[in-house]
């Protein structure tokens, strides 16, 4: 069970509390001072009337019926300091007021928490997919150290069309990244395809070529019928396998950006074989694709990403420049850990563009155990 706040927790979170929240408190507090300020001349409990609606905004019903009665006992308090008020027929007429609309600010307030609850199980149950889908990656598998960044650009989502995963594997440890054409629901949908097939194939094809054809005809199985059907879905990924034997990375290309190698002889992009993307492969029916061997040096780290990382433009609109940045970053260090990759080009591309709205996900990955 969630641990009750302390009391200066408690005390940290009133202060955090925005403006409209402590509105009502400013309503009955300005009204106290102007009563008693008029010494009762004028009436002013009127204004009394509007706090309730302004709890329901912000509070439960609990706090927003406590509100009423608060409001209701001052307006009977002013009306009896001046003689004869008390039972006039336009007091009585504003109790009655403060007290229907005391009531129906609690329903309110009692169906906004309703829909915030409904709202905050919508976010758990995304969440769960999310992480179903793109499960935290370990930061050691087998003889890889690794670690990844993801965030999905249309707002108030958790999930988008960027994908990404890493296994082991009887023929090494093998990772996939990946951008599906699209947003919305039938992105997720193909993502899900995707990386469930890479999840079950990975453990048993061991040409990368076939794998990524499997991949494929997983996403022709999957993809989205009816009004999510789109006949121009797509999915550009990288496949990539550390043999056990260790010492190089073999790469499969369907389409996307190149990984870039990081590391003490700076950084270099790898020079892959693309072909089409994972969805097109029936417009070259028969043609393989190509897998390229890249050795790798002690300490160098292999970094792939999304175009929503190379793509992000800076107030002039020039995009991010990924090598030159992890050059500028990386280059030289003897041995850059993924983890420290990873945060440096989430944080440097939030600093190179302000707003983004396409997915991102960066991947890292490095042979072998940190000299630590």
């Amino acid at each position: 069970m969630p641990r009750e706040p302390s009391p200066n927790g408690r005390r940290s979170l009133l202060l955090r509390q925005g403006w409209v929240w402590w509105l009502p408190f400013a309503v009955v507090v300005i009204d106290v001072i102007v009563e008693l300020v008029l010494r009762g001349r004028e009436p002013v409990s009127f204004l009394l009337i509007g706090v309730p609606p302004l709890a329901a905004a912000t509070r439960g019903p609990r706090g927003t019926a406590l509100s009423a009665v608060v409001c209701l006992g001052l307006q009977m308090l002013f009306a009896a300091r001046r003689p004869g008020h008390f039972h006039e027929q336009h007091h009585i007429a504003l109790y009655v007021g403060t007290l229907l609309i005391g009531i129906a600010s609690t329903a309110l307030a009692w169906q906004r928490e309703q829909a915030r609850q409904e709202l905050i199980r919508a976010n758990s149950v995304a969440e769960a997919m999310q992480r179903g889908l793109l499960r935290p990656v370990p930061r050691k598998l087998g003889q890889v150290r690794a670690a990844a960044f993801y965030s999905a650009g249309e707002g108030g989502t958790l999930v988008g069309g960027d994908l990404y995963d890493v296994c082991v594997t009887p023929f090494g440890v093998r990772a996939i990244i990946g951008d599906v054409r699209g947003k919305g629901l039938g992105a997720v949908q193909t993502v899900a395809a995707v990386l469930g097939s890479f999840r079950v194939c990975a453990h048993e094809w061991q040409d990368l070529g076939s794998l990524a054809e499997r991949l494929e005809l997983g996403i022709a199985r999957n993809a989205p019928v009816g009004d999510g059907y789109d006949p121009e879905l797509f999915v550009t990924a990288l496949v990539l396998e550390f043999p056990p034997a260790g010492g190089e990375v073999r790469i499969v290309d369907r389409g996307h950006p190149a990984p870039v190698v990081v590391g003490p002889q700076g950084a270099r992009r790898l020079i892959t074989a693309p072909a089409l993307p994972l969805g097109l492969g029936g417009l070259s029916p028969g043609a393989a694709a190509e897998t390229t061997v890249h050795p790798l040096l002690a300490g160098e780290v292999v970094v792939v990403h999304t175009d929503g990382v190379s793509e992000a433009r800076d107030a002039a609109g020039v995009f991010y420049p990924v090598l030159e940045r992890l050059a500028q970053r990386f280059g030289g260090e003897s041995a850059p850990d993924p983890a420290d990759v990873v945060s440096f080009v989430q944080a440097d591309t939030e600093r190179w563009s302000k707003e983004c709205d396409d997915d991102q996900a960066v991947l890292a990955l490095t042979l072998g155990e940190h000299p630590w």
